[in-house]
């Protein structure tokens, strides 16, 4: 078992994915072309409140952003993190202090001590994975970017 194998558990992601109703976006950029616009986007699309957390804006996707988890009024189900490993250990203790259930870090968003404040905090904890592909994995979705052909091609006809 690799250190990431313990916060990459199907179990684990597929309950937050199937119990989770808010979902705070730590970093969530207003910019469209953003992943992590993308992914709030998609989240919202698919039923989730999403909270935007980013003190450089004031609304994103038609909702309030907040400067930090701190001040969301109501429970947050998933703290979902766009930013840098660095900033991944105070934004942990700030989940754990918010009664978070999860920290969900996306691609590359590795940091152990943060991974083991929250942990420790009693959160679950998922590391280097993105929470739109699992969403898509999970729930079924994924045909809606044609992985459901077995088949990459360059095609521009079609598949024949």
């Amino acid at each position: 078992m690799t250190d990431l194998d313990r916060y990459q558990d199907t179990t684990a992601i597929q309950r937050v994915l199937n119990t989770a109703k808010t979902v705070a976006v730590v970093g969530l950029s207003g910019n469209e072309l953003r992943a992590s616009y993308f992914v709030g986007y998609y989240l919202k699309r698919h039923g989730y409140q999403v909270i935007p957390v980013n003190p450089r804006e004031t609304e994103i996707l038609g909702e309030r952003s907040y400067a930090g988890l701190s001040e969301i009024p109501g429970h947050v189900d998933v703290v979902n993190v766009f930013r840098a490993p660095a900033a991944l250990p105070d934004i942990a203790r700030e989940a754990v202090a918010i009664g978070a259930g999860t920290l969900w870090c996306q691609f590359g968003v590795i940091n152990e001590e943060g991974n083991r404040i929250a942990a420790d905090g009693g959160l679950t904890v998922v590391v280097d994975r993105c929470l739109k592909i699992e969403h898509a994995r999970y729930v079924g979705r994924m045909h809606w970017l044609g992985f459901n052909t077995h088949r990459i091609t360059s095609v521009r006809t079609g598949l024949q």
